[in-house]
């Protein structure tokens, strides 16, 4: 497996066209990410910034991040380890507060709920949760905790 992976985002912010950067409170921080072939991602700032709330901003997109590679690490250890999945949720929540002098992320839970057929081992499947935060690259490049409070459960 290669070890080295890079990854290219395109942001165009197109708020000139509501007039430049000259007052904080009336430019707009609507923008485009886009990346090659795939469908282009509306963001802006959370409204407490000023931001819109139609449109994804950079504190749901890590919290996203982070639930999304939890669970790609998860399912992919549950298959290698003969555990059936026949659902996975998650509400994430992550918390921002001024740490050091600076508003930053201190925290982030995932709550995943995990359904698994009847015949998978039960201890194993709550167990992979800490291996795939172990193995998970997004997780490993923060730095604040990222908790786990997973449920995982039989088919009924």
């Amino acid at each position: 497996m290669v070890h080295k992976h890079e990854f290219v985002a395109h942001i165009d912010w197109k708020g000139a066209s509501n007039g430049p950067t000259m007052d904080y409170k009336n430019y707009s921080r609507d923008y485009d990410i886009s990346i090659e072939g795939r469908p282009i991602i509306k963001g802006s700032a959370d409204p407490v910034f000023l931001g819109t709330d139609d449109r994804y901003n950079p504190e749901d997109l890590l919290v996203a991040s982070l639930s999304a590679c939890h669970l790609l690490s998860y399912l992919a250890l549950c298959a290698r380890k003969s555990v059936a999945v026949t659902s996975y949720k998650d509400d994430a929540w992550g918390k921002m507060e001024m740490k050091d002098g600076k508003l930053r992320f201190t925290e982030v839970i995932l709550r995943p709920v995990v359904t698994i057929s009847a015949t998978s081992n039960l201890e194993k499947a709550v167990r992979l949760h800490h291996d795939a935060h172990e193995t998970c690259f997004i997780a490993n490049s923060v730095n604040f905790p990222v908790l786990n409070d997973a449920i995982v459960k039989h088919d009924k």
